[in-house]
Protein backbone atom coordinates (compact mmCIF):
# COMPACT_ATOMS: atom_id res chain seq x y z
CA UNK A 1 0.00 0.00 0.00
CA UNK A 2 1.48 3.34 -1.07
CA UNK A 3 1.72 6.50 1.09
CA UNK A 4 -0.31 8.29 -1.42
CA UNK A 5 -3.35 5.68 -1.12
CA UNK A 6 -2.78 6.04 2.84
CA UNK A 7 -2.98 9.58 2.50
CA UNK A 8 -6.07 9.75 -0.13
CA UNK A 9 -8.07 7.21 2.31
CA UNK A 10 -7.54 9.80 5.03
CA UNK A 11 -8.50 12.27 3.37
CA UNK A 12 -11.93 10.68 1.76
CA UNK A 13 -12.51 9.58 5.49
CA UNK A 14 -12.20 13.00 6.72
CA UNK A 15 -14.66 14.35 4.07
CA UNK A 16 -17.23 11.95 4.92
CA UNK A 17 -16.99 12.73 8.80
CA UNK A 18 -16.44 16.14 9.06
CA UNK A 19 -19.08 16.90 5.86
CA UNK A 20 -21.79 14.12 7.94
CA UNK A 21 -21.08 16.16 11.17
CA UNK A 22 -21.29 19.94 9.11
CA UNK A 23 -24.72 18.41 7.56
CA UNK A 24 -26.32 17.00 11.19
CA UNK A 25 -24.93 20.75 12.73
CA UNK A 26 -26.70 22.15 9.68
CA UNK A 27 -30.17 20.19 10.66
CA UNK A 28 -29.68 21.13 14.71
CA UNK A 29 -28.34 24.28 15.25
CA UNK A 30 -29.18 25.94 11.84
CA UNK A 31 -32.87 24.85 11.27
CA UNK A 32 -32.01 23.57 7.44
CA UNK A 33 -34.31 20.54 7.53
CA UNK A 34 -34.27 16.78 8.89
CA UNK A 35 -32.74 15.42 5.76
CA UNK A 36 -29.61 17.49 5.80
CA UNK A 37 -29.52 15.34 8.98
CA UNK A 38 -30.30 11.94 7.28
CA UNK A 39 -27.46 13.26 4.44
CA UNK A 40 -24.92 13.73 7.72
CA UNK A 41 -25.93 10.00 8.71
CA UNK A 42 -25.24 8.73 5.79
CA UNK A 43 -21.72 10.36 5.14
CA UNK A 44 -21.11 9.54 8.84
CA UNK A 45 -21.46 5.61 8.08
CA UNK A 46 -19.38 6.18 5.09
CA UNK A 47 -16.58 7.13 6.92
CA UNK A 48 -16.63 3.94 8.95
CA UNK A 49 -16.38 2.08 5.96
CA UNK A 50 -13.70 4.17 4.33
CA UNK A 51 -11.41 4.12 7.45
CA UNK A 52 -11.73 0.62 7.47
CA UNK A 53 -9.86 -0.04 4.13
CA UNK A 54 -6.97 1.36 5.85
CA UNK A 55 -3.98 -1.07 5.27
CA UNK A 56 -2.82 -1.08 9.29
CA UNK A 57 -4.58 -3.84 10.86
CA UNK A 58 -4.73 -2.18 14.14
CA UNK A 59 -8.05 0.02 14.97
CA UNK A 60 -6.56 2.23 17.74
CA UNK A 61 -3.26 3.02 15.55
CA UNK A 62 -5.76 4.05 12.14
CA UNK A 63 -8.44 5.95 14.34
CA UNK A 64 -5.76 7.92 16.40
CA UNK A 65 -3.97 9.05 13.18
CA UNK A 66 -6.77 9.82 11.89
CA UNK A 67 -7.39 12.37 14.82
CA UNK A 68 -4.65 14.47 13.46
CA UNK A 69 -6.11 14.40 9.89
CA UNK A 70 -9.29 15.53 11.74
CA UNK A 71 -8.18 18.16 13.21
CA UNK A 72 -6.33 19.63 10.45
CA UNK A 73 -9.58 19.03 8.13
CA UNK A 74 -11.76 20.38 10.39
CA UNK A 75 -9.96 23.68 10.18
CA UNK A 76 -10.06 23.37 5.97
CA UNK A 77 -13.59 22.42 6.46
CA UNK A 78 -14.37 25.93 8.38
CA UNK A 79 -12.35 27.80 6.22
CA UNK A 80 -13.83 26.79 2.83
CA UNK A 81 -17.17 26.26 3.91
CA UNK A 82 -18.28 28.71 6.81
CA UNK A 83 -15.87 31.77 6.09
CA UNK A 84 -13.35 30.77 9.59
CA UNK A 85 -10.26 32.52 10.20
CA UNK A 86 -7.93 30.29 11.85
CA UNK A 87 -5.12 31.67 14.36
CA UNK A 88 -1.51 31.47 14.13
CA UNK A 89 -2.52 28.99 17.52
CA UNK A 90 -4.86 26.92 15.24
CA UNK A 91 -2.28 26.30 12.45
CA UNK A 92 0.38 25.61 14.66
CA UNK A 93 -1.56 23.21 16.71
CA UNK A 94 -2.89 21.40 13.48
CA UNK A 95 0.88 20.79 12.20
CA UNK A 96 1.43 19.67 15.37
CA UNK A 97 -1.16 16.94 15.06
CA UNK A 98 -0.52 16.54 11.48
CA UNK A 99 2.73 15.35 12.43
CA UNK A 100 1.44 13.02 14.89
CA UNK A 101 -0.83 11.19 13.06
CA UNK A 102 2.14 11.02 10.06
CA UNK A 103 4.54 9.76 13.06
CA UNK A 104 1.58 7.05 14.12
CA UNK A 105 0.58 5.53 10.77
CA UNK A 106 3.77 6.03 8.67
CA UNK A 107 6.64 5.18 11.17
CA UNK A 108 8.29 1.24 10.51
CA UNK A 109 6.41 -1.75 12.30
CA UNK A 110 8.84 -2.99 15.46
CA UNK A 111 8.62 -6.52 15.88
CA UNK A 112 9.01 -7.93 19.46
CA UNK A 113 12.39 -8.71 18.59
CA UNK A 114 13.62 -5.15 18.33
CA UNK A 115 13.73 -4.80 14.32
CA UNK A 116 11.95 -2.77 12.40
Amino acid sequence: MTTARIVALFVVAALAEIGGAWLIWQAVRENRGWWFALLGIVALGAYGFVAAFQPDANFGRVLAAYGGVFIAGSLAWGIVVDGFRPTLWDYVGSAIALVGAAIIILAPVVTDAGEA
